[in-house]
């Protein structure tokens, strides 16, 4: 796939298949994340991967916006330490794992982490040192359904020429 056509494929998808989602392709999602830009090149993420469904059940129970997580084949969490540009980074190796899971046929649903109540417990059920902060979760697995995309604003819209 074209790089421009995963990011037209990319939609977000809260329903799966009852498949698990191997370990290389989960490996190769970490690996998109990991190249992403950083300030000043800290890369201050880690990426837990979890595939355990009681793990992920608890974290569904957790994350209001994120019961659909229970039925995902793996989670995603970009965590961060606390770095004056850690937001920023670890979005951009969430984006990076959102492109790279369309681009190879999974669904996934960026579930938000930073300034939520939860992301305190979800760390600590993930055994994340003190110092980094939950960033996202990405919940994964093998779309249910053919995945639709959403219509978006035009283009013609949204751009602007030298001013707004």
């Amino acid at each position: 796939m074209e790089m421009f056509d995963a990011v037209c494929a990319r939609a977000s998808v809260r329903e799966y298949q009852d498949k698990p989602v191997d370990k290389k392709g989960l490996t190769k999602l970490v690996d998109a994340g990991r190249r992403a830009p950083s300030a000043r090149h800290v890369e201050p993420w880690d990426f837990v991967v979890i595939t355990d469904k009681a793990v992920l059940g608890k974290i569904a129970a957790l994350a209001p916006n994120g019961p659909f997580l229970k039925e995902a084949a793996a989670c995603i969490a970009i965590v961060c330490r606390d770095t004056k540009y850690y937001l920023e980074d670890g979005c951009a190796a969430t984006e990076n794992i959102l492109l790279q899971a369309a681009d190879s046929g999974l669904g996934a649903c960026w579930v938000a982490g930073d300034k939520k109540d939860y992301a305190p417990q979800v760390a600590r059920m993930l055994n994340v040192p003190d110092g980094y902060k939950l960033v996202s979760l990405i919940a994964l697995g093998w779309p249910r359904e053919a995945v639709t995309q959403k219509k978006y604003r035009a283009l013609d819209d949204v751009i602007h020429w030298e001013k707004f």
